[in-house]
């Protein structure tokens, strides 16, 4: 049986390079933070790239680790995942850069050479990356690379992974909006886009993620779907560690039913954040629409995990009591 490093070993090596190069953007940002005191839109300049950092490990590993998985078109997964990897160094890198210049890597149309041929490259990049997700979901459509209860948290996680980068065309400027700014030193920048829907740039927004809290942000259903995958895996896993206790678990369709169940939550929650965010409204300050529509996926998804415990329960083998033998007196 292989080792967790022999394992590691196995992944996607380019991948795990740019998860490498990812993590070192975490401690480098996580420093900036620290020392670093310039801000834009109120925020540190190394915010961006520190979340950007963590984002892609976490991302990266887990499409490592599954095209390391692949039992068909192994080479195709391959190409797709170097092409995903140099793509996110790229972007991600780009993003680096330009904080520590001090100015915008999003929706920033300053003239000046580097700004110019960036924003190109970057925007490329973003169709590079959703397409590479794109035909990784694709190629796990049609493989299975574990048991059943996997095989559907990787099949719908990295489907609402790929929905969720869907949404990051918006977040390079798609939606063609105009705003003034100012970058870390003063200078005037127009940004063409932005990621808020019915509020201005450098409004008030969360702690750490600087969500907003006034308007809608597309940044919340984005980072709802891209993260998607773990949260499934997350509950195969614990699913597994249960069925070791719980008699009704242990049966493969109970557990896998149970993972469509969490899936179906998860689809409402991604969905109802999305609706939420184009219609130009704060996470914490939900409507009775909003709440409708949350309460609605809520019911559901608990009335598919009631179905699903009971029937599961009904089913499960009776224990059969062991029987204590005696032996006849005097023998």
């Amino acid at each position: 049986m292989r080792t967790v490093l022999e394992e590691v070993k196995s992944w996607h090596r380019p991948l795990m390079l740019m998860v490498l190069a990812m993590a070192g953007l975490v401690l480098t940002a996580g420093v900036g933070l620290l020392v670093d005191h310039r801000e834009i839109l109120n925020e540190s300049v190394w915010l961006k790239p520190f979340k950007f950092g963590i984002s892609f490990v976490i991302y990266g590993a887990t499409l490592a680790w599954l095209l390391s998985k692949l039992r068909k078109a192994r080479r195709l997964g391959w190409w797709t995942g170097t092409v995903f990897a140099l793509t996110g160094i790229v972007d991600v890198g780009f993003i680096a850069i330009q904080g520590a210049r001090g100015t915008f890597s999003h929706f920033n149309t300053n003239t000046d050479t580097f700004n110019q041929v960036g924003q190109q490259v970057f925007m490329s990049g973003v169709l590079g990356l959703f397409g590479a997700s794109l035909v990784v979901a694709i190629m796990l459509l049609f493989q299975r690379i574990g048991d059943a209860p996997l095989n559907r948290a990787i099949r719908i996680g990295i489907a609402l992974a790929t929905a969720g980068m869907a949404l990051a065309f918006y977040l390079v400027g798609a939606n063609g909006e105009q705003h003034q700014v100012s970058d870390a030193y003063g200078h005037p920048v127009t940004m063409a886009g932005s990621h808020g829907i019915g509020v201005e740039p450098g409004g008030p927004g969360m702690p750490l993620t600087n969500w907003s809290t006034v308007g809608g942000d597309l940044r919340i259903p984005h980072f709802v779907g891209l993260h998607a995958i773990q949260v499934l895996l997350f509950t195969v896993l614990a699913l597994s560690l249960l069925a070791a206790r719980v008699e009704w678990l242990r049966p493969e369709r109970v557990r896998t039913r149970l993972v469509g169940v969490a899936a179906l939550g998860y689809t409402g929650l991604m969905v109802t954040v999305t609706v939420q965010a184009f219609r130009g409204q704060s996470l914490i300050h939900p409507d009775g629409q909003t709440w409708t529509m949350f309460g609605g996926f809520t019911a559901l998804t608990l009335a598919a995990l009631a179905l699903v415990v009971a029937t599961a329960r009904r089913q499960a083998p009776v224990p059969t009591e062991r029987v204590e033998t005696r032996r006849p007196v005097g023998v």
